[in-house]
């Protein structure tokens, strides 16, 4: 095994590896901590609490147990306040740091939302790209007063949303508030009430709200922003986990006839763009989810 990289910060004497995924610009997509040792760590959950805070990105991921020949590994997520079941940019950069340490290939992770399998590759000169396969996803109608009081804390009113794309609540390891504006111009113009919808979130167990907004209705191309206050983050950047969650719903509208490959922008009007490539198919409530990563220089 090679050493640690020079994108590498301790915190408390623990090595964190510094990534930023969905993206080839490491001023771009969504930073991610990596912790690739944190057996030490296994039993400590506020120990990881801390240091996520500290290092203040939206999410950090601990391996905490390891199966190095069979590429198997335990893997835990940390907001800057608590644990998360399952954060798609975070497994995105730790895959990326594994097959940069270890060469590309199939991975396994057990995290508490369930087995998460991610194939990794090379293209070409430029950094890995890792895909993950999702736990089943499902998706409901939001009910009519999830979505009021959704609407109240956004500052948005039902004649923003888009009639094609109904709200609905939708899951792949964690559950997330699908709303779909119905112009660029209200995506752009995210300003919330925090506390508001992250009570909302909290009582309704919401891990992000993601808004999204359609470029044409005759392709699978679309604009997005993820509040995520109860992380205590205002927004996050690029949101694996709610990609693969829109995947799920997208195919429960009945939208998916055949194999389709979603386009997702984030993270564009808060200055960090980021690219997430969804896949669907209509026989199959797995969706997959791609992208790189690149390590953020110290």
């Amino acid at each position: 095994m090679t050493t640690a990289p020079l994108h590498s910060t301790e915190l408390n004497d623990t090595d964190v590896l510094r990534y930023s995924a969905f993206t080839t610009d490491p001023s771009g997509g969504n930073p991610a901590g990596v912790v690739l040792d944190a057996g030490a760590l296994a039993l400590d959950d506020a120990a990881m609490t801390a240091i996520a805070a500290r290092l203040g990105y939206s999410e950090t991921a601990f391996i905490t147990e390891r199966d190095e020949t069979a590429r198997r590994y335990r893997l835990r997520f940390f907001s800057p306040r608590a644990e998360v079941a399952f954060c798609g940019h975070a497994t995105v950069a730790t895959s990326v740091a594994l097959a940069e340490r270890d060469g590309p290939g199939e991975l396994v992770f057990d995290t508490a939302s369930g087995e998460i399998k991610v194939h990794t590759a090379t293209d070409g000169d430029g950094p890995p790209r890792a895909t993950l396969t999702s736990v089943p996803t499902r998706s409901r109608p939001a009910a009519d007063s999830e979505l009021d009081a959704a609407l109240t804390a956004l500052g948005w009113s039902r004649d923003d949303l888009d009639p094609a794309l109904p709200p609905h609540v939708s899951f792949a390891g964690n559950d997330h508030l699908v709303l779909a504006a119905a112009t660029r111009e209200r995506l752009a113009a995210l300003d919330y009430d925090f506390t508001a919808l992250e009570e909302l979130m909290t009582r309704h167990g919401w891990t992000t709200v993601h808004l999204v907004w359609r470029e044409d209705p005759d392709r699978f191309d679309f604009h997005a922003r993820d509040p995520f206050p109860v992380g205590g983050v205002v927004e996050d950047p690029a949101t694996g986990a709610a990609a693969a969650a829109f995947g799920g719903y997208l195919r429960t509208l009945g939208l998916v006839h055949e194999a389709t490959r979603v386009r997702i922008r984030q993270g564009e009007d808060m200055g960090r763009p980021s690219d997430l490539l969804v896949e669907v198919t209509p026989d199959d409530p797995q969706v997959r989810v791609s992208g790189q990563a690149v390590p953020i220089p110290s």
